[in-house]
């Protein structure tokens, strides 16, 4: 991602966990956690969107956290449908938590969490928002881009009641995705009334239009950055 991207491996359920750590020059205002598409069609934590998406949490103050799923790079085990997956995204939250937890005074608060994820990823991201929040655990934020709502039952974001897992929840699709059909993602949304964001000519890879896809990342969650 840049010079200071760090790679590391921990500890998950079923082996190694590669995360690349990407760390602000001051004091984090909270943890992203970024979530890559699939990993049977050539999804990594390398990929152009996720790494868009922990640019913006990164700009925004955010320590960025973008682990390979299972069976990806340097991550052991292998492909579990978003189960498995979901799990080792917890255990990523789990362990650096604890660790940027130690390094803050003992008054301090635990750090403010956003989740992200883009198409598999956003699934993903999804069931694990929907994990913590069952726990009582707060979410701060949750952003899918390019949800894969077409072969995954990605959970709904907002309960019939008006809550929702998240304090600031945001979808973003392309207007010409090839791979989810916009009209999918508004069939998931409609019911739970949550608003998405088209992105105009965008396909599902945003080609062309990640500063874009960053800039409304960082807008809508805290405030416009420079490119």
């Amino acid at each position: 991602m840049n010079r200071n991207t760090i790679r590391e491996r921990i500890a998950g359920p079923v082996g190694w966990i590669e995360v690349a750590v990407d760390a602000p020059a001051q004091a984090p205002r909270g943890l992203a956690l970024v979530a890559h598409p699939h990993p049977l069609h050539g999804g990594t934590l390398d990929n152009k969107v996720a790494q868009t998406l922990a640019r913006a949490w990164l700009q925004l103050g955010y320590v960025t956290l973008r682990p390979n799923f299972r069976g990806v790079g340097a991550s052991e085990g292998s492909y579990d449908a978003g189960r498995g997956e979901s799990e080792d995204l917890e255990a990523v939250l789990a362990h650096y938590a604890g660790r940027f937890a130690a390094e803050r005074s003992a008054e301090s608060e635990s750090l403010p969490l956003a989740l992200a994820g883009f198409s598999f990823g956003g699934y993903v991201a999804a069931r694990l928002a929907a994990s913590l929040h069952a726990k009582g655990q707060a979410i701060d934020h949750i952003t899918l881009v390019g949800p894969a709502v077409v072969n995954f039952d990605v959970p709904v974001l907002r309960n019939g009641d008006g809550t929702q897992l998240a304090g600031r929840v945001l979808v973003i699709h392309g207007e010409h995705d090839d791979v989810v059909p916009l009209a999918a993602v508004f069939d998931w949304a409609r019911p739970q009334q949550q608003p998405v964001l088209v992105m105009p000519g965008a396909g599902h890879f945003f080609h062309g239009l990640l500063t874009p896809l960053k800039h409304w990342v960082c807008t809508w969650h805290g405030t416009t950055v420079a490119d």
